[in-house]
């Protein structure tokens, strides 16, 4: 499985589970309000309060999540896109190297 592919899949589940949460939150202040446990405006601002900690702790989650996958990477020796890079221009140089020897044998 790409690991990008498995992260996107994660923050997706972070996201789909706030979205969850704040749907039944509002069915609750709903049915507060309807009952005359709450008023309208109470339940508007609970409501607000709570989607606010909810996307602090989603954020809070993505942030987790991102730091725990490059763990997870850097410790089954998944090379950093820094290190990728640095390989590949050391390969450039190499090559060159080489295709210059090469022409010097054959001149």
């Amino acid at each position: 499985m790409d690991n990008s592919n498995f992260l996107k899949q994660l923050l997706m589940l972070g996201i789909g589970t706030t979205s969850l949460a704040a749907e039944k939150l509002q069915e609750v202040t709903d049915k507060w309000v309807r009952e005359g446990t709450l008023n309208p405006e109470d339940a508007t601002r609970f409501m607000d309060e709570i989607t606010q900690r909810l996307k602090m702790e989603q954020g809070n989650f993505e942030e987790i999540m991102q730091r725990q996958m490059r763990n997870v990477m850097q410790d089954i020796g998944v090379p950093r896109q820094a290190e990728m890079d640095e390989l590949r221009g050391r390969l450039d140089r190499l090559e060159r190297q080489i295709r210059d020897l090469e022409n010097r044998l054959w001149r």
